[in-house]
């Protein structure tokens, strides 16, 4: 299989479905990742993953000629009834043809009851044929996987082929800031990984701001070096135009959306990283 390349649709942020796939299939991609995230995206509940939804959001695929490799997805699946939840969501991106889907690990305060979901979350996913993508944070709170090091050990206890990383070398320039170098992390990171989220990341007096890849502090030419020596790793660009993240590393998203060129001109331009890098 010829290694999947994936937008995911974090920057069209207030933008319809359709809108943004037409525009990702403007862009020259083939595939793209759907982000239901609470706060990267517009409010949503569990509804979002109802049964008529699925079927809208597979035509709108189908009619947009994009594929679905990934979907993200991310929740704390250490709470309460986050196995249930979880496996909703899971059932909707197997709907769109999605083989990982990407969330968030635990706070360690939860990691009792993470190990309780997870153990159910990987039934499902083996009926579904689907890879749980565990990815590091960037909000600053204490993680099962705050680094590489983390992920690794993390994934070798849960000891199933269906629970991998979906490393983002982005988040760690804000969760652990000044602490680890985020390229070399992700290449730490890459034995355990089913895929991999791209991003770059300037810091600023402000906070944490998502830039062009190759324009920020991550080091994304070292990190896909490292991808194309792995012909079997995928990878999403998520460029969360809309959003920053406060010193804190808080998410903070403007008020208004990111017009519609200015994310094409972007998107246009990691795509050529990205093709540039991996060759």
């Amino acid at each position: 299989m010829s290694r999947i390349l994936s937008i995911s649709t974090a920057p069209y942020d207030g933008y319809e479905f359709p809108a943004a796939l037409d525009s990702i299939a403007a862009c020259g991609a083939t595939h793209v990742e759907p982000a239901f995230i609470v706060g990267y995206t517009e409010p949503f509940d569990e509804e979002a993953f109802n049964a008529d939804n699925t079927k809208q959001y597979a035509a709108w695929l189908k009619q947009s000629g994009l594929a679905c490799f990934a979907f993200s997805s991310h929740i704390d699946l250490g709470r309460p009834g986050a196995d249930r939840i979880f496996a909703r969501r899971m059932d909707f991106a197997g709907a769109l043809g999605a083989k990982v889907i990407n969330t968030n690990a635990a706070i360690r305060d939860y990691a009792e009851s993470f190990f309780r979901n997870i153990e159910t979350l990987t039934a499902h996913a083996e009926r579904l044929d689907m890879i749980i993508a565990l990815e590091n944070p960037g909000n600053g709170e204490d993680n099962l996987i705050n680094v590489a090091r983390d992920g690794l050990d993390l994934v070798a206890r849960i000891g199933s082929p269906q629970v991998r990383l979906n490393y983002d070398a982005g988040n760690t320039v804000s969760h652990r800031p000044g602490q680890v170098d985020p390229a070399q992390d992700a290449l730490a990171a890459m034995p355990a990984c089913a895929h991999v989220h791209i991003k770059d990341v300037q810091t600023r007096p402000e906070g944490y701001f998502f830039v062009p890849l190759g324009e920020g502090e991550v080091g994304c030419a070292a990190i896909l070096q490292a991808v194309r020596s792995r012909e079997d790793l995928n990878l999403a660009i998520e460029v969360p135009l809309r959003l920053h993240r406060d010193p804190a590393a808080q998410p903070v998203r403007r008020n208004s959306r990111v017009d519609l060129a200015d994310i094409e001109t972007t998107l246009r331009r990691c795509l050529a990283f990205v093709r540039d890098q991996l060759g």
